[in-house]
This record gives C-alpha cells, structure tokens and sequence, in this order.
C-alpha cells in the first residue's frame, strides 16, 4: 500500500492507495509542521488515529508533502515520527510547495501559490521547483496567509479601528479580551493556527468595502513578492492552492490581473490532484497497476 499526506500546520490530509491504484481509505489528521511538532507528537497524533490503525502495517511507501519541510534536519522530525507508525515503509518527507506545484501542474510550467495558514510560492517547470524569496513565516512574512489576516484583524479590533458593525460582530461572535488573546498568541507555540482560525470571520466580511481593502492589499503585497519575483515568467500561468486561495479566488484573479499576472487554476484542497500526479507522472504503481488506475479513469 501507498501513503500519501499533504499537511499543512493546521491539518493533514491523508490518502492511501492499494498497490494497484485503488483508493483504500482518506482521512484528515493533525497538521504536522517542524517548526512547531517534535518527532513524539506525529508518531503519537498518528498512532492514536482509527482509521490508520488497520492498514499502517501494510502500508510499504508513504509520500510525505509538509509545511517547512525544506531541509534534511526538519524533514527528519517528521520522516522519524513517520517512522514510528509506519515501521514497513520506505519514507520520503519533501515540501508542501511541491505537493502544490503537483496538484496545479497541467504539462506546462507554471508559478504556485499556497495560501494556508501561512504562504509561500514557487516556479515549476514540470521537473524542479524553484524559490526565489524565502517564507518568512507569520510573524514576519506570510503575506495573505490565515495568521496574517488574523493577525490584522486582532490588532484591528483592540484599536477600536473596524467600522462599528463588524466590530459588535465580532464582540458577539468571539467575547475576546486582549488579556485571553495576549496569553493565546504570546504564550502559544501554535499562535500561528490560532490567528488564522478568525479567518472564516475575515471571509464573512469580505465583501463589506472596509474589510475587502484589507483583504486586496494582503493580496497585492503577496503577488508583488512572491510572484512578482518571477516576472520573468509572465507568460505563465499563476496557480493557487489553499483554503484562503479558494475563498478568496475572485479577488486573487482580480490583483493578477493588476499586476499582469493570468490566473491558472485556485483549488481549497491539493490532495486528489497530487493523487493524479504520482499516479500520471511519478510512475510509483506496478504495470498492473496502473493499468487499472487508468481504467479507472476512463471509466470516471
């Protein structure tokens, strides 16, 4: 069997395939980021999840795509807590920007954009990924992302700055005092995750001009950066994945097209596409096997 994750810091998305293509099972766990998880909390997180339990030991390769997983002593926090669980597989830990450059990839070259929790981009020409500026993380960098955005309104409704419908909306909604928030963000190692779980009332507001200004100028700043610096491939497409990206997919398009970028395609969820991708292009089925996902595509 075949493990392949896509885990951003928030969550992870799970999907495992027989030897022959068939999806087995898919499920959602924890998010596993090195900056944040030691190796004990992903073999513990992992070993307590049910729906693992019954296939982990026949599981022979497992294809790992994580936040901050961009160099070999980061990626073995995860590959040895991965370790742990799947103890008869071979185990390959890379980037989540490669998970993303995968699922958006259509035979041409292409610049990827994740907005998650945090965010980041890359060029992918069909083969190597390329950075050209580094993710900052959240509390210098990631321009867009949902702890950005977060981090934005927090300070936005404690200075009393929010129009006044939107500020008794979010006092009803959350009953927030600075003092609880200050302990959440500056006591928590996960401060990152907790400013963006106030995204979904930043996106319930997108449309109200005050908030809407806020959201374009997180976007024009991220496409100036992180795309802008790949001006020498304006003739490509720009592609998005992330669950701010498909909120926000109307206003992305919309800076892109200020900044002569072309949309590509904005998905919420990476994982079935990166399916397709080892399927189509990685080669990891058996000849059997892929006759069979092939078969299974035809018929879909």
């Amino acid at each position: 069997m075949i493990a392949i994750a896509e885990s951003g810091s928030t969550k992870c998305e799970w999907v495992i395939l027989s030897g022959h293509g068939q999806m087995v099972t898919s499920f959602k766990t924890q998010g596993f980021n090195p900056d944040f998880h030691d190796t004990n909390f992903v073999a513990k997180t992992l070993g307590d999840c049910q729906e693992l339990s019954e296939v982990k030991k026949e599981v022979n390769q497992v294809y790992f795509y994580g936040a901050s997983c961009s160099s070999p002593s980061l990626n073995k926090i995860i590959s040895d807590g991965l370790a742990m669980v799947y103890t008869n597989a071979d185990i390959s830990v890379d980037h989540d920007l490669l998970a993303a450059a995968y699922s958006l990839y259509e035979g041409e070259p292409l610049i990827t954009c994740i907005l998650g929790t945090g965010s980041n981009s890359c060029y992918f020409d069909g083969e190597k990924v390329t950075e050209r500026v580094p993710a900052l993380g959240f509390v210098v960098g990631d321009e867009a992302g949902g702890g950005f955005y977060g981090k934005r309104l927090i300070s936005e409704y404690f200075y009393k700055m929010l129009p006044g419908e939107i500020q008794d909306d979010f006092t009803k909604t959350y009953h927030l005092t600075w003092g609880e928030a200050r302990t959440k963000i500056y006591g928590n190692i996960h401060a990152n995750v907790y400013l963006a779980s106030f995204m979904p009332f930043v996106a319930k507001h997108k449309d109200h001009p005050y908030m809407n200004a806020i959201i374009r100028e997180g976007i024009a700043r991220f496409i100036k950066v992180h795309v802008g610096c790949y001006s020498e491939f304006k003739n490509c497409k720009v592609g998005f994945v992330g669950s701010i990206s498909f909120v926000l997919k109307d206003i992305i398009a919309d800076e892109l097209e200020k900044q002569g970028f072309e949309a590509g395609k904005i998905i919420k969820s990476p994982i079935q596409e990166l399916v397709n991708y080892h399927r189509n292009y990685l080669n990891i089925l058996s000849a059997e096997g892929n006759k069979v996902a092939d078969n299974q595509g035809t018929e879909a």
